[in-house]
């Protein structure tokens, strides 16, 4: 939730092109690419705008770009250091208080999505719960890999969508 007033759209769009990928590069996760994409497209008159054509760049990404950007999430429920958005969402969605055996089994799960699919377990755990997030990963690790990657794609198209709904103004 945003603490203070966000980012015009105006403002986003006559930034130079290193002050817009410092403020919109981490909006997704290790990939300061997309936000690097999105500048060339300026100017932006609406943030869906600018995240509609942020996700068309990452649709439009090789195969393995792609790849890396999913592989770029950290697990959820980690114990390793994250983003400081990751961090947050997590913390939002309960993730960071488990107890030992709910870490346990995040961690479990984790490991098998991560060997089946190639990648971590992508969810946009604004807003959900611990055993909401629990019951998503049971049932999508019997996804079939491309079903999973679509899935992973839009949940990192909210994601983003949250992110920077807190950062800029409409």
């Amino acid at each position: 939730m945003r603490t203070k007033p966000g980012i015009p759209m105006l403002v986003i769009s006559k930034m130079s092109k290193d002050q817009f990928i410092e403020v919109l590069g981490g909006i997704f996760e290790n990939a300061p690419w997309v936000a690097e994409g999105a500048w060339e497209h300026r100017p932006f008159k609406t943030r869906k705008q600018l995240h509609d054509r942020m996700i068309g760049i990452v649709k439009e990404a090789p195969e393995e770009t792609i790849l890396a950007l999913f592989r770029g999430h950290p697990d959820l429920a980690t114990r390793l250091e994250v983003t400081e958005y990751s961090a947050a969402e997590q913390q939002g969605a309960g993730l960071s208080q488990l107890t030992h055996e709910e870490y346990e089994e995040f961690a479990a799960y984790n490991r098998e999505y991560t060997e089946k699919f190639g990648f971590p377990f992508i969810m946009a755990v604004k807003g959900k719960s611990k055993n909401e997030i629990l019951l998503a990963m049971k049932i999508r690790i019997h996804h079939i890999v491309a079903e999973e990657r679509d899935t992973a794609l839009g949940e990192i198209a909210k994601i983003t969508g949250f992110r920077l709904e807190d950062l800029l103004e409409v």
